[in-house]
């Protein structure tokens, strides 16, 4: 198998997540403000209204603009979590909670990087393969990937608050080749997300593999390991 020019990664669910479960952070962080809700009440209430939302993408919108607009669809995701959750009304200050909510995914505290990233990382660097990560993620992932030490592997980082279109939008994949001065066909690009990443990166020309984080680990360090 020839191997590729460029890997991109996808952040989220491939290279690392959220430990124990979004509700479980949310409602630790809800706690500190003096609301009490379970768990499960919130993951349930956060996919739904995560599912439920635009995608997070600001066409024809200045870089200056972007941060504003990330906290802003942020704060409408928590705001409906809580109040599908039932208890939004019980924030003596919903803006205050928030704020904390917010720069707390910007450290390294509520993230665990999968124990297969690293070493495998590391091989294909060492076989001279270019990375990049290519998210649906906010302007945060700068500082995430710098927290959790991810941040020396990756010679670009493409997101879809910067290009204006989310995957499985191919526009967002054309922005990663560019950086890379690559064509599709030279290009993987692996992510856990069936529609999102195999098939928005199998549309956009570049070799696609779906990697299912509940069952397997990434494939293996060898390139000649990777199935598609």
């Amino acid at each position: 198998m020839k191997h590729p020019k460029v890997i991109f990664l996808d952040a989220v669910g491939t290279l690392f997540g959220v430990k124990g479960s979004v509700g479980e952070v949310y409602g630790s962080l809800a706690r500190q403000f003096g609301v009490v809700v379970e768990a499960e009440v919130l993951d349930n209430a956060f996919f739904q209204s995560f599912r439920a939302a635009s995608p997070m993408a600001f066409p024809r919108v200045s870089r200056s603009e972007i941060p504003e607009r990330e906290f802003a669809w942020w704060w409408a995701i928590a705001a409906q979590t809580f109040q599908k959750a039932g208890v939004l009304d019980q924030f003596t200050d919903f803006s205050a909670f928030f704020t904390v909510l917010y720069s707390h995914f910007e450290t390294a505290e509520p993230w665990l990087v999968y124990p297969d990233i690293r070493s495998t990382l590391v091989q294909w660097r060492d076989q001279g393969v270019e990375l990049g990560v290519v998210s649906n993620f906010d302007s945060r992932i700068y500082a995430v990937l710098s927290a959790l030490e991810l941040a020396e592997f990756f010679s670009s980082v493409t997101i879809s608050t910067e290009v204006g279109a989310a995957k499985p939008d191919p526009q967002v994949f054309a922005t990663a080749l560019q950086k890379h001065n690559c064509s599709p066909g030279e290009a993987w690009h692996i992510g856990d997300s069936f529609k999102e990443d195999y098939e928005g990166a199998k549309a956009a020309g570049l070799r696609a593999i779906w990697l299912k984080r509940a069952s397997v680990s990434i494939p293996a360090p060898s390139l000649s390991g990777v199935r598609s």
